[in-house]
């Protein structure tokens, strides 16, 4: 009976320290779920519907802009799903669209990381013209959260309680909603959000799906963030803001690329830092202090704080000595003179 509590409180502590991350943002869950950590995000499988009721994982500015693989179309059933996952058959001619939760472009930072996202466990059948219009919409806005944000969390998946019908051999649920919700836990500005949005083509802002937290675990019966202290989850959880979050399309993140800012505006790669090269925000919060987000933005300002910019001193008097850096067009260095 001890050794079977010892190799329990270990597979929890795992799983709370997934890619040694000392927050557990994982949803609340029990032991006789089906709960499976993969390299880079975590999932838990619903049997029952053939696919994860929620996919968890960290995405962080450094990972985005710092690609290393391209898209890799491997899907295959999810070894590690004990019960057995849907199969690529389960949507051969069933006019449903292998939908990514977790999508595939958030993992170009990984090979491992890319080839696990085409588990069929992350997997659910979506409406082509959702799956590649409104939702893909999404899920760049989302890499741009990550991005002004520095890192974010998030936890996605399919309202399960409400099905529309379901496809294959193995019975794959077809939910009639899907949703995200986004944690941005780092000080001094915590916020949250969640997103519902209907498993058929929108043509509405993004901002419009835009949910508390608290109403996505009423529509999913799911408790997110149960780790955060209860005063921060409550003031997190309870409202929302959408002018706290770029709603804007992303468009690429390679760093010889240009790169969209939070309001859709293109910058050269003059105007970036180097990856790695990331300074301190200069930019002040609502409370009056400093804001401790990391940039790239050679103004020195994070994309919540660039309208400060024309308010303070240019970068070059928060740049290392000696006096100016030159930021070379096309280099990912930088030239101090």
């Amino acid at each position: 009976m001890i050794r079977r509590l010892i190799i329990l409180l270990f597979s929890t502590c795992l799983l709370f320290s997934q890619n040694n991350d000392s927050f557990n943002y994982l949803p609340k869950f029990s032991k006789s779920d089906q709960v499976i950590q993969h390299s880079y995000y975590t999932l838990k499988y619903d049997e029952d519907h053939e696919q994860a009721s929620w996919v968890a994982y960290k995405l962080t500015n450094y990972n985005l802009l710092n690609p290393k693989t391209d898209r890799k179309d491997n899907f295959r059933s999810d070894p590690e799903v004990s019960t057995g996952s849907a199969s690529l058959k389960d949507y051969k001619g069933s006019g449903y669209d292998r939908g990514h939760l977790a999508p595939a472009a958030d993992f170009k930072w990984s090979s491992t990381a890319m080839s696990e996202s085409f588990y069929m466990s992350n997997m659910s059948p979506q409406n082509p013209s959702f799956n590649r219009g409104i939702w893909k919409n999404l899920e760049s806005a989302v890499r741009n959260w990550a991005i002004d944000n520095d890192e974010i969390y998030i936890v996605t998946g399919a309202v399960l309680n409400d099905v529309i019908g379901r496809i294959g051999s193995n019975k794959v649920s077809i939910p009639s909603e899907y949703y995200k919700v986004i944690l941005d836990y780092q000080e001094p500005d915590f916020k949250g959000i969640g997103i519902i949005m209907p498993n058929q083509k929108g043509d509405a802002s993004l901002s419009t799906y835009a949910v508390s937290i608290d109403h996505v675990e009423k529509i999913t019966g799911i408790d997110f963030f149960p780790a955060l202290p209860d005063e921060i989850e409550k003031n997190i959880e309870n409202s929302f803001n959408t002018s706290d979050w770029n709603w804007g399309k992303s468009k690429s993140y390679k760093t010889t690329k240009k790169s969209s800012t939070s309001k859709e505006v293109e910058k050269s790669d003059s105007e970036r830092l180097p990856a790695g090269s990331s300074i301190q925000c200069s930019g002040k919060t609502k409370k009056g202090a400093r804001c401790k987000k990391k940039t790239l933005n050679a103004d020195g300002y994070c994309n919540s704080h660039r309208n400060q910019n024309n308010l303070n001193p240019p970068l070059q008097f928060f740049l290392p000595n000696p006096i100016i850096a030159k930021i070379e067009k096309n280099e990912k260095k930088i030239r101090y003179y």
